[in-house]
């Protein structure tokens, strides 16, 4: 049996993390090829050592490249002549493009688009997964959003991910290739970068705890989401790309719980009553965000077999106590 060769791209991030973990450790026949922009990896290889334990060091090569430059695209894939691509790759943050509009759509586009030049230019089609976004659906689109809810770009990131959403679906018909998208909602870990949510409130806390800070600001208490665990997540990306049949799919737990249910959690975890330190200031939220955001997973549940198995309440402990270690 041939060895399955698989390019990830965006691998030092919390997804590809525990994608990598996740393939290392079903112990089949295969070389992971991971794009990186530095050569300092160091955290990379830690934070794979923890969740992973021992692996095969040959299984694995980190490859610096800048995928908006062509030719080196072009080159990797003629060199790597890969099996599977998984494009994790681009900002991630909503926030951020609203201050870097230009670039951050240029990024997002621009990587994909070479990456698909560069299957063309080197006559090869592999198995290719795009990571869409919930962010891509209309603020007022009926609950649970599916496959076929309506899309409505509110943020120059997901406008981006949007315009790629939509020429996954040409190329696959104009093309009879296996490429899809998994439009992901929420998904944190404790390997999330420090500027979203669900890290704020956990910083914020553990500093409260030890004194070092007095109040948490929020934007709303109200505002519903549909977090899952990233390594829920990224075994949805593995059945998606195994799949021979090029379907989307909407990845999410089906649940929703708001702001007020993580703020909670975390100050009861620490023996807090929340009411005490916490503060809303509505200027932090962004105009026209939809108050409730929840999935509908049936499709995939259906058709592969998944679904979440960390709870909201789990996936909040295991960051806060992974948090609590490294604090020490």
């Amino acid at each position: 049996m041939s060895t399955t060769k698989i390019l990830i791209t965006g691998i030092t991030g919390q997804d590809g993390i525990f994608l990598t973990s996740h393939l290392l450790k079903k112990g089949e026949d295969l070389k992971i090829f991971g794009i990186t922009r530095s050569n300092k990896n160091n955290n990379f290889y830690k934070n794979l050592h923890n969740v992973t334990g021992k692996y095969d060091e040959n299984n694995l090569d980190l490859i610096k490249l800048d995928l908006l430059n062509q030719n080196d695209v072009e080159k990797l894939l003629t060199d790597l002549k890969v099996n599977k691509i998984i494009n994790l790759s681009g900002p991630s943050s909503v926030y951020n493009s609203f201050q870097n509009t230009d670039e951050y759509k240029n990024i997002i586009i621009n990587q994909f688009n070479n990456l698909v030049k560069g299957c063309y230019l080197t006559n090869t089609l592999p198995t290719f997964f795009q990571a869409s976004s919930s962010e891509m659906f209309s603020a007022s689109e009926q609950l649970p959003l599916n496959e076929f809810s309506k899309m409505e770009p509110r943020s120059p990131y997901s406008e981006a991910k949007y315009a790629l959403h939509n020429k996954v679906y040409e190329l696959r018909n104009s093309n009879d290739w296996n490429i899809k998208s998994g439009v992901m909602f929420n998904h944190e870990s404790e390997y999330r970068l420090e500027n979203f949510l669900v890290m704020k409130v956990i910083n914020s806390v553990i500093d409260i705890f030890n004194q070092k800070t007095s109040e948490l600001i929020v934007g709303s208490l109200e505002y519903k989401r549909d977090w899952s665990y990233a390594y829920d997540i990224v075994k949805a990306i593995d059945l998606i790309i195994h799949e021979d049949d090029p379907v989307d799919y909407v990845i999410g737990s089906g649940t929703g719980n708001t702001i007020l249910d993580m703020v909670k959690f975390v100050f009861e975890y620490f023996n807090f009553d929340y009411q005490d330190y916490v503060k809303v200031d509505s200027s932090l939220l962004r105009a026209g965000d939809p108050t409730n955001i929840v999935s509908d997973p049936k499709l995939i549940y259906d058709n592969l077999g998944w679904k979440t198995e960390v709870t909201f309440e789990e996936m909040l402990t295991k960051i806060i106590e992974f948090k609590l270690n490294t604090k020490i």
